[in-house]
């Protein structure tokens, strides 16, 4: 492969040279203080995006703890573990997923261009076109009408049984793009093997007007089959001729055999190469249910939004470039600092789910500790990320990001312009003094100094003062549009490659999941069987018979 190779990222030149600049300046260096030295610090430290559709996103790094010597150390480090290399190498087509020997190549899907893009010596933009085409046509004819139920009706509920990427991109995606949405079409996600999930999904459905699409890669993931299949009981139930599946369940996955033996249509099949991972398929015909949903020329915008955001990445230098800036902070903080959490909270209800959705893509990715040379890492990886949308969120977790005695980074997301601009804009200027003010609060604090002067007993001066300099990236969009969001969530795809490019991990397979459900499947083997276990230990053995005897 093309991309450079290095064992330890701690052993890098530029590495060692920022652990010096960090214990002479960098860990005592005032955010505050150089603002008040170069006034010119926010337009330094600030990128401007523009999309496709010339809309704009801005990205602030200026209240981090940074300054021009520091964010060029970071670049260097940056280019010196080969982040452009790795980069070119996955947009190249390169397998550099190399623990399962595949090509991560979920860019192609959203190439709206048209660009010759390769895996193995195939151009795969045909295959991808082909697959649009198909959810074009489909997704119209749902949504005008024209696709009927097997009573002659059109659908009015939409059920999406998935499970990891399979649910959170579309849920995440359906959500924040609610404003565009089908308003007489109900739309629900089923996840959880919990069958409360989706016993809630079907108890106001009418089996005459539910349309399910089974998400599943390889149509063998157990959550999502039994799920399906406790689906189609229920609506055989009610339509008794198992020929009616074919007009209300689709699939999207690629096993064809299995699709078919479950009794879907294969014309009604949604297929996907394997160089698209879970956590990247929402790009894809997983993300059949936003386009029903959203209607296919706003699926279209979201899709060259990413584009947008892919060709920023691809071809800005890395000093220069929005998503590199935001991973190489993260280095920073995580490495250098000590930072164990990343805190991501929208001020935008519509998107409550989309700190859920980074988990997967941070976590899933970066929660690694062997490098890429098979060598247990020597430095702190993938971050805990978390979030919830604000101004909620301020009355519960920021009490500990702006006094505890964890240093936890911070992005706030806000739009300037809302969907709902209810009492003459009232509340979007609200949520918006509070975007401005976190973010400042958080940066300037509040001194013993100030608190005495407030006439407050000397007992609260420690209880009352904030020490500030807790770092914040402000990201200001024009309007949460499909294009907006697709380029805000491949800044956050790219961002979370440019870390595990550093930590020199691989940050696309994901074989953390697997033991678990190994282990689920043989303990369901003895939940089956009657009497006690004893093949555990005392614990587990102990939970396993007292929920045998509790259950029965």
């Amino acid at each position: 492969m093309s991309f450079t190779k290095f064992s330890q990222p701690c052993e890098l030149k530029a590495w060692q040279e920022l652990s010096e600049i960090y214990e002479t300046k960098g860990k005592s260096l005032s955010v505050k203080d150089e603002f008040a030295k170069d006034p010119e610090r926010f337009g330094k430290f600030s990128k401007m995006f523009r999309n496709f559709d010339d809309s704009k996103i801005l990205f602030d790094f200026s209240k981090n703890i940074i300054d021009e010597e520091i964010l060029a150390k970071l670049v260097e480090i940056a280019k010196e573990a080969g982040v452009e290399s790795l980069r070119d190498a996955m947009f190249a087509g390169e397998h550099i997923n190399f623990t399962e020997d595949r090509a991560v190549y979920h860019v192609a899907l959203r190439n709206r261009a048209n660009r010759e893009m390769k895996v193995d010596g195939v151009n795969v933009a045909p295959e991808v076109n082909a697959v649009l085409a198909h959810i074009k046509e489909f997704s119209e004819q749902v949504r005008s009408g024209e696709w009927k139920g097997y009573t002659g009706k059109a659908i009015k509920t939409i059920i999406n049984i998935g499970i990891g990427g399979s649910d959170l991109g579309p849920v995440m995606v359906t959500e924040a793009l609610k404003p565009y949405g089908k308003a007489d079409l109900t739309m629900h996600f089923v996840s959880n093997i919990d069958g409360t999930h989706i016993a809630e999904a079907l108890r106001n459905s009418d089996p005459e007007t539910t349309l399910f699409l089974i998400a599943s890669k390889t149509f063998t993931t157990a959550e999502t089959i039994t799920n399906a299949n406790s689906a189609k009981t229920w609506f055989l139930e009610t339509a008794k001729d198992s020929a009616h599946i074919s007009k209300h369940f689709v699939a999207l996955s690629t096993n064809s055999e299995a699709v078919a033996k479950f009794g879907i249509d294969t014309k009604n099949m949604f297929g996907f190469e394997n160089w698209v991972g879970g956590r990247y398929s929402v790009w894809s015909a997983i993300g059949t249910s936003v386009a029903l949903y959203i209607g296919y020329e706003n699926f279209e915008a979201f899709l060259k939004g990413a584009e947008a955001m892919d060709r920023h990445f691809l071809e800005t230098p890395l000093e220069h470039n929005i998503p590199v800036i935001g991973g190489i902070l993260s280095v920073w903080y995580n490495n250098f600092f000590g930072a164990q959490t990343h805190l991501v909270a929208p001020f935008d209800q519509y998107l409550h789910r989309f700190p859920a959705y980074l988990q997967q893509l941070s976590m899933e990715s970066n929660g690694k500790s062997v490098t890429r040379t098979n060598e247990f890492v020597k430095v702190s990886t993938g971050a805990i990320l978390f979030g919830e949308p604000c101004t909620n969120a301020q009355h519960s977790f920021f009490q500990c990001v702006h006094q505890g005695t964890k240093l936890i980074p911070a992005d706030f997301i806000l739009a300037a312009k809302s969907h709902n601009p209810i009492e003459g804009n009232l509340h979007q200027r609200m949520l918006a003094s509070n975007y401005f003010a976190q973010a400042e609060a958080l940066m300037v604090g509040k001194t013993i100094e100030q608190v005495k002067a407030e006439n407050n007993p000397e007992m609260l001066y420690n209880h009352k003062s904030f020490s500030g300099n807790r770092p914040t990236t402000s990201i200001l969009a024009e309007k949460i549009t499909p294009a907006a969001l697709g380029a805000l969530i491949v800044y956050y795809e790219h961002l979370t490659f440019t870390e595990g490019a550093i930590w020199n991990i691989n940050s696309f397979d994901q074989f953390g999941v697997e033991l678990g459900k190994v282990l689920a499947k043989a303990i369901g083997k003895e939940l089956d069987a009657p009497g006690h276990v004893s093949s555990h230990d005392s614990s587990t053995a102990g939970l396993i018979n007292l929920f045998k005897d509790w259950s029965a």
